[in-house]
């Protein structure tokens, strides 16, 4: 049975990537390939982010020659950077090579280089939708084997006893390319009109630059910052909200989006990254332009106004955690993808 080495950020990373392959761990795949996950990078100081470099770049060397497959997961450019030599060090060794991107539309702006050769040497690519698919074939053509693989729903527990409040949830890292900003202004827009209803952002990033704009629209006592949440809290965050908002500028696939849809929540966000492979406005979601500020005031207004409307969506969002972006379901695809490379021929003709 071939055997694969994941190579990511730090289990300990918040963000998108850690959650995925926290997901995949779960899968009968894991542990029928003795998936071992090699830690790249690691969130914090220097000091912190050159021992999980070294260390990291250790454990890959010792087990590589014991390992058939590598599954490489890089996002923006600074990941692609620390990848490349994993990369080099696998096809020196004939390893076959799987490489995964998550990021999404922003691509077109940070192509260089340097994804050109991860994408020509690498067996497989997985990339988080058909536009993105599209985009890389653009730049390197039809000939390589490109496959989309959906980032999974979650499985969460449901506490019976917890009650949905008038709130509207963010979560996420607060960063100006997640449209907080927007948020904050496009609920001030209606605050004074729902007086019963308040904006919550649970996760980590700005929230000093966030609570300044806060306080200078005078809605203190109507915006809460939790923090970065896991574990029993953040269930009970999102089970306690009733809408669910993501004003990205850009996104691979976004895992906030599939944390709401898993929770059954319904969802208000952005055509970015992959979310226009699945969305259909006023359907299963509600999608707004970025930085269309008052557009989005608009669908949040829709919303609290509507709750028919709010258990529509909510049941579109159980229904895609359970069809199209069904944890176990996504497992099977890549113990597929896996068992192609394991079956197949070992060459290292890439170019």
């Amino acid at each position: 049975m071939s055997r694969v080495l994941v190579v990511a950020t730090s289990r300990k990373t918040h963000g998108g990537i850690t959650s995925v392959i926290r997901a995949h761990e779960i899968g009968k795949q894991w542990k029928k390939y003795n998936c071992h996950w090699v830690q790249t990078h690691r969130d914090g100081i220097m000091i912190r982010k050159i021992v999980y470099l070294v260390l990291g770049l250790l454990d890959y060397i010792v087990r590589l020659p014991f390992y058939d497959i590598v599954h490489v997961h890089v996002s923006l450019p600074n990941s692609v950077m620390r990848k490349m030599l994993y990369v080099k060090i696998a096809r020196l060794f004939k390893k076959r090579i799987i490489l995964h991107l998550h990021c999404g539309s922003q691509i077109v702006e940070i192509w260089s280089d340097a994804y050109q050769y991860l994408f020509t040497r690498s067996d497989v690519s997985l990339l988080l939708s058909e536009s993105i698919k599209q985009q890389i074939e653009n730049y390197i053509g039809t000939r390589f084997d490109l496959r989309v693989c959906y980032n999974p729903c979650p499985l969460v527990s449901t506490n019976f006893f917890c009650v949905q409040k008038n709130y509207i949830l963010f979560s996420g890292s607060l960063y100006c390319s997640k449209g907080y900003q927007d948020l904050i202004m496009a609920f001030y827009f209606i605050s004074s009109t729902y007086l019963e209803w308040k904006l919550v952002f649970a996760g980590n990033g700005e929230i000093e630059k966030a609570k300044r704009l806060v306080r200078q629209l005078g809605i203190e006592d109507r915006v809460e910052f939790t923090g970065w949440v896991s574990g029993e809290d953040k269930a009970k965050v999102f089970q306690s909200a009733s809408i669910f908002c993501l004003p990205s500028y850009a996104e691979g696939f976004p895992m906030a989006v599939l944390d709401a849809w898993a929770y059954g929540l319904p969802v208000i966000t952005t055509p970015v990254g992959g979310i226009p492979d699945i969305a259909k406005d006023g359907d299963n979601m509600l999608i707004f332009t970025p930085g269309d500020v008052d557009a989005l005031a608009a669908k949040l207004e829709l919303l609290i106004c509507d709750a028919s409307l709010r258990a529509k969506i909510s049941d579109a969002s159980r229904e895609l955690a359970a069809t199209t972006f069904n944890i176990d379901r996504i497992n099977s695809q890549l113990e597929a993808i896996y068992n192609s490379l394991s079956d197949s021929s070992v060459s290292n003709d890439r170019i």
